[in-house]
């Protein structure tokens, strides 16, 4: 349900999404009740991602945590900047010994990268890791009809490429001539230089807990070149099959996360305020990092501007910022994080 905020300067009303830290809250107390550990909740909406600030907030929660030899550690998210994956990883490992990765749905591409920090990966019936080859939006990638850029994958280059010199007798051109045409030079350099970081980066976290050199080198090609797609569901069996240490996780447990995943669900919906066909008020949580007595999210806070003669959105009265919540001696503190 959406809460309601005046806004003065436009004189209106905004939606605003709700912030439900006393029901997650309950939910962590009950999961960290089961497990007998301190629980750390990782959770980014379709809007958001792993970032490089989500580092920062995360270093929040583990000073708040306190540390302890063992951490169960809940990834939701679709993915996104594989560098601060690998930091992710290096913090969380600095202050535990021993972690359990809990995946109850989707946890993609860079999230599956911080799963493989995980001494140990426990998955519900819907949960799914995927590939990790590489893919990125660069400054020179192809524009689509909003004239946004859009990602390219190392896997999609690859193919083209395959598929050229399979048909080479119908054809003599060289393929990147042809290719060039559509995906600039500097980014098929670029995902070339991306595709050696993934497998670099994910044999570094596997260093955390696997001390044989051959199996992380296994499982970290076999994540970046294996799979047919980069969203490939890589489920329990599948996962066990390429040396991972994943087991099937607790009815019970599974059950909490649902719940706690509904929660977030609830707080990351879409707050959007119309005002006309050209602009809107966008107010949505993106991602939420979560430990006892402590949440911090990311809110979007701002106007959008559609600019009809250069086909784009544009953004103005930009408030979107990292808050805190903490609880200190039973009372609730509000506060922002100022992160550049």
């Amino acid at each position: 349900m959406f809460s309601k905020s005046t806004d003065q300067k436009n004189n209106s009303t905004i939606k605003t999404p709700p912030v439900l830290f006393d029901e997650t809250q309950r939910i962590i107390a009950a999961i960290e009740d089961i497990s007998g550990k301190k629980l750390l909740s990782y959770w980014t909406s379709h809007s958001g991602g792993v970032c490089q600030n989500d580092v920062i907030a995360l270093y929040e929660i583990l000073e708040n945590l306190n540390g302890q030899d063992e951490l169960v550690l809940f990834i939701k998210s679709q993915g996104g900047d594989v560098e601060a994956a690998l930091r992710i990883v290096h913090l969380i490992r600095e202050n535990y010994q021993n972690v359990t990765a809990l995946i109850a749905l989707e946890c993609a591409s860079a999230a599956t990268m911080i799963a493989l920090g995980a001494n140990r990966i426990e998955m519900g019936p819907m949960a799914y890791l995927t590939a990790v080859d590489s893919s990125l939006r660069h400054s020179m990638s192809p524009i689509d009809n909003t004239n946004s850029r859009v990602s390219v994958s190392q896997d999609e280059v690859s193919r083209i490429i395959n598929l050229w010199e399979e048909t080479a007798q119908d054809h003599h051109a060289n393929p990147y001539s042809e290719l060039f045409k559509y995906v600039h030079p500097l980014v098929v350099g670029a995902l070339d230089r991306s595709s050696s970081l993934s497998v670099k980066i994910c044999q570094e976290i596997l260093s955390y807990h696997i001390d044989d050199s051959e199996l992380a080198e296994r499982i970290s090609h076999a994540l970046n070149s294996n799979y047919p797609s980069h969203g490939y569901p890589i489920t329990v069996k599948e996962a066990k099959s390429i040396g991972l240490n994943v087991h099937k996780m607790d009815f019970e447990l599974n059950k909490l996360l649902l719940e706690l995943n509904e929660h977030y669900s609830e707080m990351a919906q879409r707050a959007v305020t119309d005002r006309d066909e050209f602009n809107h008020h966008d107010n949505e949580i993106l991602n939420i990092i979560e430990g006892r007595d402590i949440q911090i999210y990311y809110q979007n806070d701002k106007d959008w501007h559609y600019i009809q003669e250069e086909r784009r959105w544009r953004t103005l009265n930009d408030d979107s910022s990292w808050r805190k919540i903490q609880n200190t001696n039973g009372e609730k503190k509000f506060s922002r994080l100022h992160m550049r």
